[in-house]
């Protein structure tokens, strides 16, 4: 860790690189879990009513919102920085506290029904909070590894690629795990238990192989540094376009995350078909995030950006009236797949790119700060992506387990497809109108502070 000093010629390893992405495989494996099972867990397993699980889910994502924004403003108000750099320590000292709670997560206390609530709220809050200190500081690093905009985007096309590995085993082996055990809460601690050992050893990977090269600190004067952080954030235009727009698109994500088994069970008669969609979409996905790298080279980040909501809003539009049959669905859950590939790979370039701007808008440099604001959106959407399903099939009437209304299917569908579809639209004029950080405008911005910084 040097600060100021070149990279060497050749760039980033690609060994450093893929530890980057790895320690996103890491992560995944533990949040994943919480996604996609923890509802189930606590309907089934707990004994939450389903009202009262949601809550759980809508409340805490709220709570991991701001436990972002503290840890971010911790993280850049730190002084004494040794030598494992500026962000690592945090990772090294959070990895295990974070696999600890995931498992107890997946506990079931022989509680009352209000104790049970209180054990959930309490759980899964502890575990974003843990999660928040370590995936902070690991997000946030980008911009100290590397100042080149091209590997920028190399590391997170690394990252994207660890978090849809990640995706793609939870997916597959979780619940095989818990279903081949004969009490199925044996089953979710041992399968937590696997999983979360398995994040712990990728995660300290990605620790011991990656590298701090830029590190600023601040200077120890100024009472009121914090204040001015956050007054300087609402100066940096490209971060709260980016924040905007990921409220748009992380929502439609997890929205069609959570509606397509709906989908496949009510208005194809099919839920056989949900393993497959899910396996050829997130192979689309390792598709579009290989691509990505070319296209930045090519065409730069921001039209790659805008070329990914057009795919993925000509897919889900699309879909609306064609998608009538199993294959027809899958080609084109691909097809939007591939699009958001574009965007959620880009993301974390596009937050790095935005604190130099921030730096060079304000001369006050909060990568920590920057990022954690922008994961705070990422921790609204998700929350609106549990909500809004919810709401949504309540007033069109759905009846689980029965034949759906002509009313409900709509509604189904318009989940499905219309509003993902709608919002990437909304992405791509947004994009397009207002964000006006280039490649090449940062370029100019990066050499002029090099300047600034020479001549202090």
């Amino acid at each position: 860790m040097q600060k100021g000093k070149s990279i060497k010629k050749g760039g980033i390893p690609l060994k450093e690189k893929i530890a980057y992405g790895l320690g996103d495989v890491g992560n995944n494996f533990l949040f994943d879990m919480g996604q996609i099972y923890l509802l189930k867990f606590y309907t089934d397993s707990l004994g939450l009513p389903a009202a009262t699980a949601g809550l759980v889910f809508l409340i805490t994502k709220i709570w991991d919102g701001f436990a972002d924004i503290s840890v971010g403003t911790w993280i850049d108000n730190r002084k004494n920085i040794g030598k494992s750099g500026k962000f690592r320590p945090f990772m090294l000292y959070a990895a295990l506290p974070l696999a600890l709670m995931t498992v107890v997560s997946f506990t079931t206390p022989g509680f009352s029904l209000t104790g049970k609530t209180v054990w959930a709220f309490g759980t899964y809050m502890a575990f974003g909070t843990v999660y928040s200190i370590f995936n902070i500081p690991y997000g946030s690093m980008i911009p100290a590894m590397t100042r080149d905009a091209v590997e920028r985007s190399d590391l997170a096309s690394m990252r994207w690629a660890g978090a849809n590995t990640g995706l793609l085993f939870t997916t597959m082996a979780f619940m095989p795990i818990v279903t081949s055990f004969e009490s199925i809460q044996t089953g979710y601690i041992v399968a937590a238990s696997v999983f979360s050992f398995a994040g712990l050893l990728l995660q300290y990977t990605c620790y011991a192989h990656v590298k701090e090269r830029y590190v600023e600190i601040k200077p120890k004067k100024e009472k009121k540094s914090i204040a001015k952080d956050y007054k300087s954030l609402l100066k940096n235009a490209p971060l709260l376009i980016l924040c905007l727009v990921n409220l748009f698109t992380f929502s439609a994500f997890n929205v069609k995350l959570a509606v397509q088994v709906y989908y496949c069970q009510y208005a194809l008669n099919d839920i056989a078909i949900v393993p497959y969609m899910g396996f050829f979409s997130i192979g689309c996905v390792f598709i579009g995030v290989a691509l990505v790298p070319f296209f930045v080279r090519r065409i730069g980040k921001k039209a790659t950006y805008v070329l990914g909501s057009v795919i993925w809003a000509v897919a889900d539009l699309s879909a609306w009236f064609f998608a009538t049959t199993p294959v027809v669905f899958i080609a084109f859950a691909c097809l939007a797949f591939f699009g958001t590939s574009f965007i959620n790979t880009l993301n974390w370039a596009l937050i790095s790119d935005a604190v130099e701007y921030g730096e060079w808008k304000t001369g006050r440099r909060s990568e920590g700060l920057v990022y954690s604001f922008f994961t705070f959106f990422r921790k609204l959407s998700q929350a609106l992506a549990g909500f809004i399903p919810g709401l949504v099939l309540a007033l069109v009437g759905y009846v689980p387990n029965a034949v759906q209304s002509l009313q409900a299917l709509n509604g189904i569908r318009g989940l499905m497809f219309i509003y993902p579809g709608v919002l990437a639209i909304a992405t791509f004029i947004i994009m397009s109108a207002c964000y006006k950080l280039s490649d090449a405008k940062y370029n100019e911005i990066v050499a002029e502070l090099n300047e600034r910084k020479a001549s202090e």
